[in-house]
């Protein structure tokens, strides 16, 4: 599922795409739940010039011209894309035509995509987005703001960490991946970090984002889930592989339905003596296969 630095890399992708041009047309299939909730026409009416692209969490926000704008979130599979007049793309919900001829896809096989007209002057106000927790990008998130967000929490602190309400644009992937680089175990109840322990954490969350961003290549997302496609995480799909630091065997656990990985010789549990390795560096030694998202962009990037 697209997490925060696959949106934002979809986010920069829109932005460079659109700049200098205008959309003189957009079509969308009525017979999708991509545009649940609101008329096609309206979704058809988005054309004109976009002034700006912003992103809070896992949603962007789209304001055009004239005053229209629109919410869109990818789901769990979704992408834009963009292709020359006439080319085809697979699971096409939605097309914006250019003046030049290209044509962005919203691209939205398993249909949990969203794209909602709303107006641009309400696009902050909106509901879905307004209820947004910090985002590490947009507001920064220093370790005083991670612990003021989470501290109260009684959830463990892998699942508080995916609370879009306490910090917008973390998933499984990305926190499960943050909470290796700052040794945490992700079971850890979130009122016994220490001051030194929430600045870790907010330090790997920027670190494991910027390693994602820096590593997507090319113009198109790539997930971890597709066939064929590598995995660049350090923990996130490893399962009994070798830890990038240690070496001691992956581990998983479900939490909240979902399925965490991590070491637990560097991510020992409370209470339980475990080593503290020097931290990991950037990348996993040599990963054996297997991405999420080019950008998972964990060098490769997820849905609320």
């Amino acid at each position: 599922m697209p997490e925060l630095p696959e949106v934002e890399f979809a986010r920069r992708a829109l932005t460079k795409w659109v700049d200098g041009r205008s959309i003189v047309r957009t079509e969308a299939d009525p017979k999708v739940r991509t545009f649940r909730g609101s008329n096609v026409k309206d979704v058809e009416a988005l054309v004109g010039r976009v002034e700006r692209i912003e992103r809070r969490g896992k949603f962007l926000l789209l304001t055009f011209s004239d005053g229209r704008g629109a919410i869109a979130h990818l789901g769990m599979t979704g992408k834009f894309l963009k292709r020359p007049a006439g080319a085809e793309a697979r699971w096409s919900r939605a097309r914006f035509v250019l003046d030049s001829g290209e044509v962005i896809h919203f691209q939205d096989p398993r249909l949990f995509g969203l794209i909602q007209p709303v107006p641009a002057a309400e696009l902050s106000r909106n509901q879905a987005v307004a209820k947004l927790g910090i985002d590490p990008l947009v507001d920064g998130l220093t370790a005083a703001q991670l612990e003021a967000a989470l501290a109260a929490s009684r959830q463990e602190l892998k699942v508080a960490l995916m609370d879009q309400e306490r910090v917008a644009g973390l998933g499984n992937i990305h926190a499960a991946e943050a909470l290796f680089r700052a040794n945490l175990h992700p079971a850890r109840a979130p009122g016994s970090l220490t001051k030194d322990e929430w600045a870790r954490l907010a330090k790997a969350i920027h670190d494991g984002i910027s390693f994602a961003l820096e590593a997507e290549a090319g113009e198109e997302i790539e997930y971890v889930e597709e066939p064929g496609a590598k995995n660049p995480f350090l923990v996130y799909g490893r399962d009994g592989e070798p830890c990038p630091v240690c070496h001691a065997p992956i581990a998983s656990v479900d939490q909240g339905g979902r399925t965490t990985f991590f070491c637990p010789s560097c991510q020992p549990k409370p209470g339980k003596p475990g080593k503290r390795p020097a931290k990991a560096k950037g990348r996993a030694a040599k990963p054996a296969g297997g991405s999420r998202s080019k950008s998972a962009p964990a060098r490769g990037r997820k849905r609320t």
